[in-house]
């Protein structure tokens, strides 16, 4: 009996652990795109997710903005926008101050990779699917 309740507890500690609250910028309805899938991933690892995106709509529970949203408390930022997009994102980014910014692959942008640190923004070069399906996330 212990033992259940051991296990119980260590789960929700875990879980309550590596919450990491998201932002995924560059949302997508559509499945076979990475930004999707990494909504979906998210969501059952646990974390929660907010996210922006062109269009308007909803994956895994999580309802897609199509427009920027006030931001408190925010762990990760992920990126799938290309450098030209994210732009417009510069200031909003900075202002919401993540933990970190993961720059998924095609995001890569040095000139935003020095406004985050300059701001004490960690910069993370990787794959958001990659790093939670190793537990690195």
């Amino acid at each position: 009996m212990s033992y259940s309740i051991f296990t119980t507890f260590t789960k929700y500690t875990n879980k309550q652990m590596k919450n990491k609250k998201t932002l995924v910028l560059g949302a997508s309805t559509k499945p076979e795109r990475y930004a999707y899938k990494a909504i979906a991933m998210l969501v059952e690892k646990g974390h929660s997710v907010l996210a922006i995106g062109q269009n308007a709509g909803e994956v895994a529970g999580i309802k897609i903005q199509t427009k920027a949203i006030p931001l408190k408390n925010i762990d990760t930022v992920t990126l799938y926008l290309n450098t030209a997009r994210q732009r417009d994102y510069y200031n909003y980014i900075v202002e919401a101050a993540p933990k970190r910014v993961v720059f998924n692959p095609g995001t890569e942008n040095p000139e935003f990779y020095q406004l985050l640190k300059l701001n004490n923004i960690k910069v993370e070069v990787a794959c958001t699917l990659v790093l939670l399906a190793t537990n690195q996330y």
